[in-house]
């Protein structure tokens, strides 16, 4: 197997060109892709590669494919190139049923004429080819596997896939590594390595150490193509988890202590391995009128938010005016897009923290630069929430309960309990309910009363408080004209 990636070579763009029409009907319907709604009007080649020799009973062939599309309608600035996308091609003459899910389609010309073409991650021998290439720190072309030489990697290991995926793509290999390969790939230090590096560099055990990686060079450029580490086994994802136990009527509160403690140990450990800043008068007024010019633009794009403009704009005014005090905040690197399906609990009932990605859909500096630590407390605050209210009888109490623990479990490692700053707590809150509405109202309409009764909650929590200052405020000033 080992031959079989160090042999090879860069393929002609006529690839491209005989597998355009098939991708442009088969991309669309992927999970992972990201511009669902909008015509693909055309495909560009970034780079193909050969990863086991042409002309045998199977090929594998890896792409990176640039997708042109029309602006989405709420895309403001200037126009962006396509996203670009990670391809494992495989071909064969003809597919065995086992991999009928994975069908591309059949090409008529080019180099893989009268192949069909498939999803080459749902076959073992090409899921065997992308491990062997990191365990032997393969070089194939513009692509470049390494790995951690201090960590084993055992050869033969059986590969299957994770049918459950959403943004990107994972393959298990015999209960022993994941490897997670990132569908929508940018230049650049991409946070999903960065991060569980820096947490390894720290010895922190809430993070799987990365074992292996998968880069590729391009034009002076590097961008990270995938990232092997070590596989939970017997672990339960934290939204899966949290609904069985909403479903058997059962309190998740020291799950979510445990869960808090888990994240300051993570936020910690990232403080000391990575620089941290002070955020100063100017840059918390920046993030202010950041949260409401996101604010304006989603209501532009769903009147449902508009008659609770009033109490949501208010949220953000008081953290505007908390820029005004002599009061810096620390910001540093958070995960970025902390849920409970990010989280896992292992076996022994340990948290890990997994999916350092941060959100696919901001761009990569963005996502790389410090935040507040509340940023990724408000991400899991509002998970509680939509957990609770995904059971069949919707329980706000129980979310409730798992705020408080969370935030009380953070406090004891930290000594810090994030809700003594309700106003950034709230700010981020509501900044992130006003996202989730955005982007339920796109794509999963059923689920948008969901961030919806988040949305009404805070912003009446916060329109009744400015009205209470308001009447405090001229009850005082009546007082003075009295006295």
């Amino acid at each position: 197997m080992s031959e079989a990636v160090t042999h090879s070579a860069t393929t002609s763009p006529a690839l491209l060109a005989s597998l355009d029409p098939l991708l442009r009907d088969w991309l669309p319907r992927q999970r992972w892709f990201a511009g669902k709604g909008r015509q693909v009007t055309g495909l560009s080649l970034v780079s193909a590669t050969e990863l086991l020799p042409s002309g045998g009973q199977l090929g594998l062939y890896h792409l990176l494919v640039r997708v042109h599309q029309p602006p989405a309608p709420d895309q403001s600035g200037p126009a962006r190139a396509g996203d670009c996308y990670q391809l494992l091609i495989g071909s064969r003459e003809a597919l065995p049923p086992r991999l009928a899910p994975a069908l591309i389609g059949h090409v008529s010309e080019g180099p893989l004429a009268n192949q069909t073409v498939y999803d080459a991650l749902y076959d073992t021998r090409p899921a065997e080819v992308l491990l062997e290439a990191v365990r032997s720190r393969a070089r194939i072309g513009a692509l470049r596997f390494d790995r951690d030489p201090r960590q084993e990697i055992r050869p033969h290991l059986v590969p299957r896939l994770v049918t459950t995926e959403q943004s990107n793509s994972s393959v298990i290999y015999g209960d022993t590594f994941i490897l997670k390969l990132l569908r929508r790939v940018v230049p650049g230090v991409n946070p999903d390595l960065e991060l569980p590096l820096a947490l390894a560099r720290e010895g922190c055990p809430r993070v799987p150490p990365p074992t292996g990686w998968m880069l590729a060079e391009l034009s002076g450029q590097t961008s990270v193509l995938g990232v092997l580490q070590p596989f939970v086994q017997g672990a339960a994802d934290g939204w899966e988890l949290a609904l069985r136990e909403l479903a058997k009527g059962e309190s998740f509160d020291e799950e979510a202590r445990a869960l808090g403690r888990a994240t300051a140990e993570v936020h910690l450990a990232l403080a000391a391995g990575l620089p941290t800043v002070t955020l100063g008068h100017a840059q918390l007024r920046a993030l202010a009128d950041g949260m409401t010019e996101r604010l304006e633009a989603a209501a532009r794009v769903v009147p449902a938010l508009r008659p609770h403009l009033p109490g949501l704009r208010a949220t953000f005014a008081k953290l505007a005016e908390r820029a005004t005090q002599d009061r810096p905040l620390t910001a540093q690197r958070v995960h970025g897009d902390l849920h409970l399906g990010q989280c896992l609990r292992s076996a022994d009932g340990q948290w890990s923290l997994i999916d350092f990605e941060g959100e696919p859909a901001k761009p990569l500096a963005e996502r790389r630069l410090p935040q507040p630590p509340v940023r990724d407390v408000a991400g899991m605050l509002r998970s509680f929430d939509y957990a609770a209210h995904s059971a069949s009888v919707p329980d706000p109490d129980w979310a409730t309960a798992c705020r408080a623990a969370y935030c009380a479990g953070y406090a004891e490692v930290t000594g810090l309990d994030p809700r003594a700053d309700p106003v950034l707590l709230r700010a981020y809150e509501t900044d992130k309910a006003v996202y989730e509405v955005v982007y339920e109202a796109r794509h999963r309409p059923d689920w948008l009363p969901v961030p919806m009764a988040a949305v009404q909650r805070l912003a009446a929590a916060a329109q009744a408080e400015a009205e209470a200052e308001t009447d405090a405020a001229a009850g005082a000033g009546t007082t003075g004209r009295a006295g």
